[in-house]
């Protein structure tokens, strides 16, 4: 058994982290083995688990949680849980409140990492690829149970072990969202800089008396007064803050301030503030950001109680911001506050970079052989990972590619398609190919005829074919390239196809950080 499964006398700082496995930001219960005496859903529920004596169902006393029939056969029982965000998992909280007499001895955590939304066949075949989260660990019976965590991967699935049968209230799955990159790439894309889904995260507030700060980014709509943020009745001259740090340094364009459901308990007023730092903000550094130059995005705006306040023409001009301070006059709750927005291409290709480095070895290989089908390569820079910078990255690797053998470069250069001519089927690697040879598509059917003659010619020279970083080229331009290396011997020949290939996989690469 694990010696991590002691659970604590208080909450560990992992559980002020987003709860990745929240129904209202996309989670949901896959696949089980049994729930017989109480669904399983009731597993991912927000609120705090109830229980009362003597409510009985047709399958016995109503149980608020996971509960599986008593197992009179070999085996274990378990369930399948999709992340509602896919991410980095600090922390596990395995709640079997109100369970005393029927709670499993122990459980086991595993996870993996599956693009889209795969079925449960697929989920429980042999053939997943499941990382241990969580080694076999004791429990405590009506008890909150606490388990830090350090698998390094980005993990889309978990799948939760009980041993051998019985009840769980709850599981909390804690940590830092990684979301598909797709989803926040997008080019001159507006999207919530502010959103918990992204990756942001409310670090400090000045008091959270009836609801965690975290409610203030999350992405759905707010159910209740209890699903936002509120602060205690303040009886001094002060006022309550917020600092939330941004899924990207970027421009804020416009800010949405709701009130919602705060109808006798809604601010006064609010103020925005912002400023780009390069130091981790965290809870422990905001010490020393008191005293940086913070500037005003939204001024001082009066509130409306239950409202869903949009403002764009009142936001400031303002620099890249990381950093925004939430303030709100003199106290009270706020539902949801959201900063829609932009990031730089560096910014993107930066998150780009943290996902690379997060995802699961088969996954980064398969990512990286889009780029460089040389998988000498693509082992080698799946091991460097991770990388400080995409420029890191970038140099890592031209630096592999250059120091790798003959054959290692021969095998890069087999994966593209001839000049002229398409790669068959719908990958990444086709795709790209199809785009970097844009300066063909117009070419006359005499410039094609001429450059397939020229592509055999050339072959036939060399034993491989003609390659070309084809992106911005037209047809005649890459054809009379074509005619003046053929001359070349075949030494020369080959480290030059060898720089080719290394400027096309550099141009993946940052094509691979900003989809």
């Amino acid at each position: 058994m694990s010696e991590q499964s002691r659970p604590g006398s208080e909450m560990p700082a992992f559980t002020q982290m987003l709860n990745l496995a929240a129904p209202r930001i996309g989670a949901n219960v896959e696949a089980v083995s049994d729930d017989y005496f109480a669904p399983v859903e009731n597993l991912l529920k927000a609120s705090t688990p109830v229980f009362e004596k003597g409510l009985y169902t047709d399958h016995g006393q109503l149980m608020d949680g996971w509960e599986s029939r008593r197992r009179r056969t070999e085996g274990h029982d378990w369930c399948i849980i999709r992340l509602g965000v896919p991410g980095r998992v600090h922390g596990l909280v395995v709640d079997t409140t109100h369970f005393t007499g029927n709670y499993p001895e122990s459980c086991r955590v595993e996870a993996c990492a599956l693009e889209g939304y795969p079925d449960p066949e697929l989920l429980t075949a042999d053939s997943n690829a499941w990382h241990e989260l969580l080694p076999q660990s004791d429990l405590l019976g009506d008890s909150p149970n606490y388990f830090p965590v350090t698998l390094p991967y980005r993990v889309t699935h978990l799948r939760l072990h009980v041993y051998p049968d019985g009840g769980v209230a709850r599981l909390r799955v804690h940590g830092a969202p990684i979301p598909r990159l797709h989803h926040i790439a997008a080019s001159g894309a507006h999207i919530d800089l502010a959103s918990a889904a992204y990756g942001a995260s409310v670090v400090s507030c000045s008091d959270m008396f009836y609801s965690s700060r975290q409610n203030l980014i999350m992405p759905s709509d707010p159910k209740n007064m209890g699903d936002g943020w509120e602060t205690k009745r303040r009886r001094d001259d002060g006022h309550d803050w917020a600092i939330i740090r941004l899924v990207g340094s970027g421009w804020i364009r416009k800010a949405i301030v709701d009130t919602r459901h705060f109808k006798g308990n809604a601010p006064a007023s609010v103020m925005i503030e912002g400023m780009r730092t390069a130091l981790p903000i965290t809870e422990e550094s905001l010490e020393s950001a008191v005293d940086m130059e913070w500037r005003t995005i939204l001024p001082r705006t009066a509130l409306r109680p239950n409202t869903e306040h949009v403002f764009i023409q009142e936001i400031a001009e303002h620099a890249q911001l990381s950093v925004v301070r939430v303030h709100i006059y003199p106290d009270g709750g706020l539902a949801r506050l959201r900063l829609f927005g932009e990031m730089t291409p560096g910014e993107q290709q930066r998150l780009g970079t943290r996902w690379l480095n997060a995802l699961p070895d088969n996954d980064a290989r398969q990512e990286l052989l889009q780029c460089c089908a040389s998988t000498e390569w693509a082992d080698r820079l799946v091991d460097a990972r991770p990388f400080a910078s995409p420029e890191a990255l970038f140099r890592v690797a031209r630096e592999i590619w250059e120091s790798l053998e003959e054959d290692d470069w021969r095998e890069a250069f087999d994966a593209h398609p001839r000049i002229g001519e398409f790669a068959a089927g719908e990958s990444t690697h086709a795709r790209w190919s199809s785009d970097e040879q844009a300066g063909t598509a117009n070419a006359t059917e005499a410039t094609l005829s001429t450059l397939r003659d020229a592509n055999d010619n050339y072959e036939e020279r060399f034993g491989f074919v003609f390659l070309i970083c084809a992106t911005g080229q037209t047809a005649d331009g890459m054809l009379a390239a074509l005619g003046k290396r053929i001359s070349n011997d075949q030494s020369h020949e080959v480290r030059i196809a060898a720089a080719e290939q290394a400027k096309i996989t550099e141009l993946r690469l940052r094509k691979l950080l900003r989809p």
